[in-house]
């Protein structure tokens, strides 16, 4: 009889202890799986994180998901709340996250939070500071002080002059242009492209740019020649952000491009009418600038031209790209070597060996 009691009551404690634990558990398991769920995402995805979060379009969102990743929210939302600590508004957090969504990834408090403090050390307000990290974000990518203040100030500088009614020259301090520093050749070049008209978007963005051109007022005349040439100033800017090398080119060269594909039948206002290329076609594909007159573009142009007079082209015409941009045993294989007509392909062989023929 005692054994069955005690049997009973042990029966009794093991149900209770389960019990007990089930009760006490289900909690820390749930938190568990939410953190897991919170860490590693359940369907979790850059563009649906910006779409909830930042209230981006899902094409926004998509587009800004190609140039960063990260596997859950922590991070990001460590970035977002620090950025809010520090007034940006909405609305500026949207564009600095649009045009350097890298920050995302950044660690907040090792990194972004000392420079923010940095910034604010050196005797920036809460406004300024907000208004010129959304103006150019990717400042705060700067791995050093000296980098991050130079270009903060230089930044700020370009923002307060153009707040003037009249056009106002920059004359930047001393500091901002140390001597034979790749900074200053940067300040010196946007400095020139400013006074020429390039807008401030772009400006800011050849700040923080890769790209190393070379600094002379002289090197940049040659947006007058792209102007005479019947290119917009907008055109010009587009083809800058594009291939910033350009400007670099002799006003000769520049002419001499154009007017070969004058001579080959282009108009100022579309560069081959009978293939429809426009004029935007090179402000897409502003390499092609560069090419050789003699051993590529006019060869080339010519050999479509005569598939063209023939009809072999078929209905959708040849971009601007397909025919220029690749090398020559590309544009060959494409639209020479893959006709059966082996007295045709004499012909377009000897029309792209011998360069410019009558038409």
């Amino acid at each position: 009889m005692s054994s069955l009691i005690l049997h009973g009551r042990r029966f009794f404690e093991l149900q209770k202890w389960r019990h007990f634990r089930f009760a006490n558990e289900s909690p820390f398991s749930s938190a568990s799986s939410t953190l897991q769920d919170g860490r590693k995402g359940h369907n979790f995805t850059v563009s649906s994180y910006l779409v909830d979060s930042l209230g981006f379009t899902t094409k926004l969102a998509e587009s800004i998901s190609r140039k960063v990743s990260f596997n859950d929210k922590v991070n990001p939302d460590s970035v977002l709340s620090l950025l809010r600590v520090h007034r940006f508004t909405d609305s500026q957090i949207s564009t600095i996250i649009t045009d350097y969504p890298q920050v995302l990834v950044a660690d907040a408090e090792r990194s972004l939070a000392p420079k923010l403090q940095f910034l604010k050390s050196r005797g920036a307000s809460t406004s300024e500071l907000t208004e010129v990290l959304s103006k150019v974000p990717k400042i705060l990518g700067s791995k050093k002080d000296k980098t991050l203040s130079r270009y903060y100030d230089f930044v700020k500088e370009i923002v307060q002059a153009d707040k003037s009614s009249k056009f106002k020259k920059l004359s930047p301090s001393s500091s901002l242009l140390s001597q034979g520093s790749k900074q200053e050749n940067k300040i010196r070049n946007i400095i020139v492209l400013r006074e020429l008209g390039m807008p401030q978007k772009l400006l800011f963005s050849l700040l923080t740019s890769h790209v190393q051109f070379v600094c002379g007022k002289d090197k940049f005349e040659e947006v007058e020649v792209y102007e005479r040439l019947g290119f917009s100033v907008e055109d010009v800017w587009a083809i800058f952000k594009e291939w910033p090398i350009f400007l670099g080119y002799a006003e000769k060269n520049i002419a001499d491009s154009i007017e070969t594909f004058l001579e080959l039948g282009f108009s100022r206002d579309e560069f081959v009418m009978t293939m429809g290329w426009p004029i935007k076609a090179v402000v897409s594909n502003p390499s092609v600038l560069g090419n050789s007159m003699e051993k590529r573009m006019v060869p080339r142009c010519n050999v479509i031209k005569a598939l063209m007079s023939k009809g072999l082209l078929g209905s959708e015409l040849p971009s601007i790209h397909s025919v220029l941009v690749c090398i020559d045993q590309v544009f060959l294989n494409k639209y020479v070597m893959k006709h059966d007509d082996e007295q045709l392909v004499a012909e377009l062989m000897g029309i792209f060996s011998i360069g410019p023929v009558s038409t």
